[in-house]
């Protein structure tokens, strides 16, 4: 132990009286690497299309020449290329110049900081720091200290699986409709005349059976007699007679059911609702008429409460009371029969039917939901074609048309659709769709101001896509969410999680070889040269193309046994 130390010190000692014996330019290149200039990271990576480099060292005691000058430029050289960094200049302490000084007793540490763009072929270099110096009139070009190896451009992993969204459909499978027809009395009766019941609304309520007999799609739901009196005499007795003529439209339209034999299907929907003598309807049809004391009757309506002593008012304006009875009371003694019934619309496998064989035939909105219970995309491209050409379309045709062309790789057809829809409407749909073409066609920009117009979770996951590629990892992942695909486990990785980057591609189910190839890098990270060669071996076989790419990839440069393919 005590020679080992008396070795160490021996060396040092030397080493610092060769340092302290450099005389000029010439002894500072011969001890260059006393420096321990080194790239970090080595490798170097790449970010946001960037590679960024951090240089630390220092200038040992006794080593800068008081009248050196030297200016160093990192260079990355790869194949017949070379890229370089900002030079920085560095001097002794009576040189002339701006540059940083060096105390010659004393030395000094530095720290440098560059970063340069990527560009192909840099995977395979090699990272070479190169110093000129110069000394009075001497100058002198040092060698090339080669500082670190190779670009690791996992980043560039990234797929190209943007989310985009289809618009929701409106379909409502039941409708519910309404039919009505009214039965008119004399007055103080409530018998019917058999005129009133060959009028056109009570024939057509005839056809509305025989349709609903003949349609198990039309369902009714309620038939109601809403009965009424004229608001004149006395109010109990026009209680009673507004009720009479309930009942007595009731009576009348179970005999024509009756000869249809459908009564006793219907008998158990029928109501009679009895509201007596209609004032509503008196003070509305007062409104539209063209009677001349009409504004007073309407305030009288208005400030007395009291029925009977309203309709004492109104009787004691004699001459205009004789056109009420003539004019509106008439229309107010009545059976309104209101028949409440649901259509209901095709079943989704009459929807899927259709869809594929005459789309045409279909309502807007029933293209829409036919398109959406189909799984083959040409099928469902050749749904909204037709629902586009329908006269109440909206943007949903149009976008959903866009994402059936764009999910079959007719990417340029899509993008035209998903600029006309948005064009029509700006959602949170269209938005999202917009910004995935938009990092497709490589405007990251122009793609983020779209997905921020958006709310959706595909959006979101888009967003994701553009912080890897702008080398933001940690927002990455947080844009993933829980989405747990290639991209999620690619970010989370990239962002030193290597665990949750081996959870996502496991729960990802992605066997592509791109996948296994993924799943080699997380490998080397985690040391597991088994986990590399079996997920090496495997990419290679699905995709002979990555034998080449592994090769060079400096993921696996602690892992050469596996790279045998």
């Amino acid at each position: 132990m005590k020679k080992n130390n008396f070795y160490v010190v021996i060396v040092a000692v030397m080493s610092g009286l060769m340092l302290a014996a450099c005389g000029g330019i010439g002894k500072m290149e011969k001890y260059i690497k006393e420096l321990g200039a080194t790239s970090n990271p080595n490798p170097l990576e790449v970010h946001g299309d960037s590679i960024e480099l951090s240089i630390n060292g220092k200038f040992p005691e006794k080593y800068f020449h008081k009248k050196v000058v030297v200016e160093a430029t990192p260079v990355l050289v790869y194949g017949s290329s070379e890229a370089k960094f900002e030079m920085k200049g560095y001097q002794g302490e009576q040189a002339a110049g701006n540059y940083e000084k060096i105390p010659f007793k004393t030395g000094k540490s530095f720290s440098y900081n560059d970063k340069i763009g990527y560009a192909p072929g840099m995977e395979s270099s090699e990272l070479q720091l190169r110093i000129y110096g110069q000394q009075g009139s001497k100058s002198k070009q040092f060698e090339p200290l080669p500082i670190g190896v190779g670009v690791i451009t996992t980043p560039y992993l990234l797929k190209g699986d943007d989310k985009v969204v289809y618009a929701t459909d409106k379909f409502v499978r039941t409708l519910s409709y309404s039919t009505s027809a009214e039965i008119n009395f004399d007055y103080n009766s409530s018998k019917i005349k058999p005129a009133e019941l060959k009028d056109s609304d009570i024939l057509q309520l005839d056809s509305f059976f025989t349709n609903v007999a003949a349609n198990p799609k039309m369902v009714i739901k309620s038939i109601e007699f809403v009965s009424y009196a004229s608001p004149e005499g006395e109010m109990l007795l026009n209680d009673n007679l507004s009720n009479e003529r309930g009942t007595a439209g009731q009576g009348a339209i179970t005999e024509r059911l009756k000869k249809m034999k459908m009564d006793a299907q219907y008998a158990p929907l029928m109501k009679v609702t009895s509201r007596g003598e209609d004032w509503e309807g008196f003070r509305s049809a007062m409104e539209k008429s063209a009677i001349g004391d009409r504004d007073i009757i309407i305030r009288i309506l208005q400030k007395t409460t009291d029925l009977q002593a309203r309709e004492q008012e109104i009787k004691n304006i004699s001459k205009t009371y004789t056109e009420i009875q003539k004019d509106i009371f008439p229309a107010l003694r009545r059976c309104t029969v209101l028949i409440n019934y649901d259509l209901e619309g095709y079943s989704d496998a009459e929807l899927i039917a259709l869809g594929k064989s005459n789309p045409s035939q279909l309502t807007y909105e029933e293209c829409l939901k036919a398109a959406s219970l189909i799984e083959d995309l040409a099928t469902k491209e050749s749904i909204y074609r037709a629902a586009v050409s329908k006269s109440d379309a909206d943007y949903r045709a149009t976008n959903n048309l866009g994402v059936a062309l764009y999910l079959q790789n007719k990417t340029k057809d899509a993008e035209n659709q998903f600029s006309k829809a948005y064009g029509m409407s700006k959602t949170t749909e269209t938005s999202c769709n917009m910004g995935a073409v938009t990092r497709l066609n490589g405007d990251r920009k122009g793609a983020m101001k779209y997905l921020n117009e958006s709310s959706a979770a595909e959006a979101k996951y888009n967003k994701g896509l553009i912080h890897i590629q702008n080398g933001d990892y940690s927002s990455a992942v947080s844009s993933f969410g829980s989405y747990k695909t290639f991209n999620s486990a690619l970010g989370k990785l990239l962002n030193k999680d290597n665990a949750g980057a081996q959870s996502d591609i496991d729960a990802s189910k992605d066997s592509s070889a791109l996948a296994d190839y993924l799943r080699a890098v997380i490998a080397a990270r985690n040391n597991d040269a088994a986990a590399v060669a079996s997920n090496l071996k495997s990419a290679v076989q699905k995709d002979s193309k990555l034998a080449d790419k592994a090769k060079k990839d400096l993921e696996f440069r602690n892992f050469k046994d596996a790279l045998n393919f």
